[in-house]
């Protein structure tokens, strides 16, 4: 039995559901269907689980259920046991984007179970969510990566000095981004020392640890890799959009964003974008899936790593699963082979 659990106490939780819908069609499709029995665990805001009946539901309907319309409300927030069925899941597939769910925290729950789960284990889940440990492991990996600087939350006690220090040590503009977020969430761009302190106070809102880094005029690539010992780097693709900047509502809202796969890039860079992204994916110490995403700076023919994402979306406007379409691997191949992986 694979047990897809989804939703989570994470500004990412809509996003999350929309994800566990594609891989729900997914492990459903074919051959998957009779190799599979699936069992569905929702996580609500609070981070209570509920079990097949609200899951089916908040996948069904795309969104979070009411709160009325619940069969009850936890005394407390947060995790206080398994709902019906998910002590006899042999698989976990999760679907949880952000903290509390590709943090390694839910992992370490799996380990403790001592059941099988589909991505990275407790150290590469975390190393990977943390955008400064991240930036550590690569800088020690020899990857390249462009300028930027480690802000403390309580540096903001002194803002003239923490921006002065900024403005020597980087250039603008400059994206302001908390440690740990996903999908654009709490990040802002500054061209203005004022900006610059409206984003450093914003990131800090949502963690204390904030990395601030220099704006550069790049093209913005992505890469989804795949396996354990033995990975494997999709074809490129690229993200091209309207907007000042990627933002949240430009990721996840239709229309604003089109990706373009296979990048049109030449194949020297494509290979080495390739191989960038697997070295990536083992210095964080990653496993199972990964999307590793890329900044090309055309004039000078570079490649900089910006992040790696370990537990990457599945929404239809999700890189992962088409770059690995657009690599012969369709939607139910892969979560097959993810499920696989894990076991």
């Amino acid at each position: 039995m694979v047990g897809l659990v989804f939703g989570g106490a994470s500004g990412e939780h809509e996003v999350s559901i929309r994800s566990a819908a594609t891989v729900e069609r997914g492990l459903a499709s074919g051959a998957n269907a009779q190799r599979y029995q699936l069992q569905r665990f929702y996580i609500d805001r609070n981070g209570y689980w509920w079990g097949e009946a609200i899951a089916r539901e908040a996948l069904a309907a795309g969104r979070p259920p009411e709160p009325a319309a619940l069969p009850h409300q936890p005394r407390r927030p947060g995790f206080q046991g398994f709902p019906e069925g998910a002590l006899g899941v042999d698989i976990w597939f999760p679907v949880l984007h952000g903290p509390n769910g590709e943090d390694g925290t839910i992992q370490g729950l799996f380990s403790l179970m001592q059941v099988p789960f589909v991505g990275s284990g407790v150290l590469g889940s975390a190393v990977g969510m943390d955008k400064l440990a991240m930036k550590a492991a690569f800088a020690a990996a020899g990857l390249p990566q462009g300028p930027y600087q480690a802000v403390a939350a309580q540096e903001l006690e002194q803002p003239e000095q923490l921006l002065d220090r900024l403005a020597q040590a980087l250039e603008s503009p400059w994206f302001i981004k908390p440690a740990n977020l996903g999908s654009s969430v709490g990040i802002s761009k500054a061209e203005t020392r004022d900006e610059l302190l409206a984003g450093l106070r914003l990131a800090a809102s949502h963690d204390p640890r904030v990395i601030v880094e220099q704006g550069l005029k790049v093209r913005e690539l992505e890469c989804a890799v795949l396996g354990r010992e033995q990975l494997q780097a999709s074809v490129l693709g690229e993200i091209c959009f309207d907007a000042d900047w990627y933002d949240y509502d430009t990721k996840y809202c239709e229309g604003r964003s089109r990706t373009v796969i296979p990048a049109e890039l030449p194949e020297a860079v494509a290979q080495q974008a390739r191989q960038l992204a697997i070295a990536a994916v083992q210095a964080v110490g990653a496993s199972g899936l990964s999307r590793v995403d890329f900044f090309f700076e055309e004039a000078s023919g570079r490649l900089l790593i910006n992040e790696i994402n370990t537990l990457p979306g599945f929404t239809n406007q999700s890189m992962y699963p088409m770059l690995w379409a657009a690599s012969g691997l369709p939607l139910e191949d892969l979560v097959h082979q993810l499920v696989e992986l894990a076991r």
